[in-house]
């Protein structure tokens, strides 16, 4: 009987979970579909009780799958940006989880800008003011189940305590870091951070290291006991580990609902260029940074887009319509469907469909479409760039979109980087296994797990620097265009 690695990767859409062998290839896997409701415009929220019941299921279909083994320890990745606020003596959720996307304490958050604490919090936290991040989210909760006892927390905290029967509420450095709450240079939460976000601060989890021991299973249906949870990570760090980009100016493009393009750094230093700066993962109390650049849309426009031009929502056949044409006719689509992220960060921006003429076709709308993903990523890059004294070694890329040649092509050419494109489509679920195997004594050491094979394809770039500088010159115009119009 082999012994393996559990990793469990809870994400916005579904919940995976992997078994993991000692060549760190994925023997067994389950799923489960998330439900997401939008009960207000710009509200987003998710149940923190289906949630669980997805890990659950996930879990006990990736078992049911797998040949005969005995679990040594377990990894979680997770959600960013996403909070859940539960009662500590009876572990029922106080109100539905806020997720990353809503946008409710905008109004707050502007208000902070304007008070003049942006250069505070960016300074202490690598993070701009910004709806997406947990700390105005907490605050909320918080303010609106008054008089509760609670808990809150990312994912990452809910699922130990869940996994643990209530024995554990911890969370790691990576998530710790996405909250604005935690003081990159200390690596701790900031009481100052606290007092201006309105937080109490006794609500919030421990902190540790990303690869240390958070507990032991407890009574989770379908899992022995003790069972040791020895990593907990962000999802888009944990894809970074997984990659093994363990190297300053390792990069890596992470493409799901929205994209994260991750720099690794030498050192923390207060982002600039429309940047965030953020813990990559820490192991032995040793924290390794990260520049990171979160855009709000990239393959979620497909669907939309897909579905806007007749197609039924179809995807493939959105990105076989791109494809039929050899450029997109000087049509530019800038997808700020629920605003820019990196590097603009403007949330009110709107999408806009520029350039159109009697010679479009929904051909060449559709092939913007598809540039607009890479396009976005390229901003992001050459921002990182400029900021980043480390030459970008390697270029890495995940999620369900790299399987399109067509894009990655693209992305590739764009960049005038060669893409390492990896050959397990579940990086995040990889990447928080290692860690778990790492510090459960799976793998002796991280050169044990940067010598795990890895088969990966790579795109080199073939566009002449005439035909790019066309293609980044007429995209600029229609960003200039988005953000002023709004």
């Amino acid at each position: 009987m082999q012994s393996v690695i559990l990793a469990i990767d809870q994400g916005t859409t579904n919940t995976k979970a992997l078994l993991i062998n000692r060549q760190g290839k994925i023997i067994s896997q389950g799923a489960a579909a998330l439900d997401i409701s939008y009960p207000r415009p710009g509200w987003v929220e998710q149940s923190a009780t289906e949630i669980w019941e997805s890990v659950l299921a996930a879990i006990s279909q990736c078992i049911q799958r797998a040949p005969p083994h005995s679990i040594l320890s377990i990894g979680i990745s997770n959600q960013r940006e996403s909070v859940v606020a539960w009662h500590p003596d009876t572990g029922e959720p106080l109100a539905p989880v806020i997720t990353w996307q809503c946008r409710r304490t905008t109004e707050q958050t502007n208000q902070l800008i304007s008070d003049g604490h942006e250069g505070y919090v960016l300074s202490a936290t690598g993070l701009p003011l910004d709806p997406l991040f947990p700390a105005g989210k907490i605050q909320w909760l918080q303010s609106h189940c008054d008089g509760e006892k609670m808990f809150t927390g990312t994912i990452d905290s809910w699922l130990i305590w869940k996994l643990t029967n209530a024995q554990s509420f911890k969370t790691d450095l990576s998530n710790a870091s996405r909250t604005q709450l935690l003081n990159l240079k200390s690596g701790s939460w900031d009481p100052d951070l606290c007092a201006l976000f309105g937080v109490e601060i006794s609500t919030l989890a421990a902190i540790q290291d990303s690869s240390s021991h958070f507990g032991d299973t407890r009574n989770v249906p379908g899992l022995p006991d003790n069972i040791a949870i020895t990593s907990a990570i962000g999802d888009s760090h944990a894809a970074l580990f997984g990659h093994a980009a363990f190297e300053p100016g390792d990069t890596k493009a992470t493409f799901g609902t929205g994209s994260s393009v991750m720099m690794l750094t030498s050192e923390f230093k207060v982002p600039t260029e429309g940047m965030t700066t953020t813990i990559a993962w820490s192991i032995d109390n040793k924290i390794s940074y990260a520049l990171e650049g979160n855009i709000l849309v990239s393959a979620s426009l497909f669907p939309w887009m897909a579905e806007t031009l007749g197609l039924d929502g179809d995807v493939e056949t959105l990105m076989d319509l791109a494809h039929s044409v050899d450029n997109p006719g000087d049509v530019v689509v800038v997808p700020a469907l629920s605003g820019l992220g990196a590097p603009h960060w403007k949330p009110t921006a709107r999408g806009i469909i520029c350039g159109l003429s009697f010679s479009s076709e929904r051909a060449h709308i559709a092939h913007a479409a598809a540039l607009s993903m890479p396009l976005q990523v390229v901003d992001v890059f050459d921002s990182m760039k400029k900021q980043s004294t480390a030459n970008p070694k390697q270029i890495f890329v995940d999620g369900g979109p790299t399987k399109n040649r067509f894009l990655m092509q693209y992305l590739a050419d764009l960049l005038q980087e060669t893409l390492c494109i990896g050959d397990a489509p579940e990086l995040s679920a990889l990447g928080a296994g290692m860690l778990a195997g790492l510090h459960s004594g799976y793998w002796d050491s991280i050169e044990a797990v940067k010598a795990l094979n890895r088969d990966r394809q790579l795109v080199t770039p073939k566009m002449t620097l005439d035909q790019r500088s066309g293609i980044l010159d007429q995209w600029h115009r229609a960003v200039t265009a988005c953000i002023s119009s709004h």
